[in-house]
């Protein structure tokens, strides 16, 4: 008798808590309570939740700058303690260095790491071919837009080669025609490559165009309420994906769990 193959997850929460304790005149308060979800190798997953329900706490834990205080987190099946070299993390502000180029700060993560400079080299220029960035390698951060900022932010993560990509509200201070574009581009970049996408986002729209599941949590302390499978077809593009009717249905879907209507 045969069964249903379960596909190994690359990224598994098992009834994670965090607490953070008194400070000052701030309260001591539970974030996380008993949260388990599963991501699997070369999934893109959304976290969707309101303000303030660990959604961050969640995603800064799995790539070991949190501990959490209780449950285990796994990344390939290894307990996580610290940050990891297969783990990248991408925030919301571009943490680019002023003093240095483009293409400096899309290296200066790997010269970090002490990452063999022939192998840089090798896969830097397809990296700003994909990014979009070849013309403006020799540029420095002030004179790029907001969006070229988070593509470099992206690259710098790229270029480290890792597994599992985090993603906090990285697109979140972007105008939207911006934001669509970098959407379509994260798309992209995750079809042609090996990776497993996390990304935070208080979109429900972004969550449903990027995602193959969303991921909801609670009111703080952040439970996961609802995990929802979207099947919508790949490459995906705004105009068409969202004149699909199953587009539609998600979105309302969604915002009746999160309470928008």
């Amino acid at each position: 008798m045969s069964g249903s193959i379960v596909t190994p997850a690359l990224i598994e929460v098992e009834g994670a808590g965090k607490r953070f304790a008194a400070r000052g005149d701030a309260q001591a308060f539970t974030a996380l309570d008993d949260v388990s979800l599963r991501v699997c190798p070369r999934e893109f997953v959304s976290i969707l939740g309101p303000s303030g329900c660990g959604k961050s706490t969640l995603l800064r834990m799995i790539a070991g700058l949190v501990p959490c205080d209780s449950g285990a987190i796994r990344v390939g099946g290894q307990t996580v303690g610290k940050p990891a070299d297969d783990i990248g993390v991408v925030f919301q502000t571009s943490n680019m260095l002023p003093w240095l180029t483009v293409g400096a700060n899309i290296r200066l993560g790997a010269k970090l790491r002490k990452l063999p400079r022939e192998r840089i080299e090798a896969r830097l220029p397809a990296l700003l071919d994909t990014l979009g960035l070849t013309q403006f390698v020799d540029r420095y951060p002030h004179e790029l837009s907001g969006g070229m900022r988070q593509r470099a932010a992206i690259g710098q993560i790229l270029l480290l080669e890792p597994r599992v990509m985090l993603m906090d509200e990285p697109f979140g201070a972007l105008d939207a025609l911006t934001r669509d574009r970098l959407n379509v581009e994260m798309l992209r970049i995750w079809q042609q490559s090996t990776l497993t996408v996390l990304l935070v986002t208080h979109s429900i729209h972004e969550a449903v165009f990027l995602s193959d599941r969303v991921i909801v949590m609670s009111e703080r302390p952040g439970r996961v309420l609802h995990d929802m499978k979207i099947d919508l077809p790949h490459p995906r593009q705004p105009d068409t994906t969202r004149s699909d009717p199953r587009y539609g249905h998600y979105v309302a879907e969604l915002s009746k769990m999160m309470g928008v209507f």
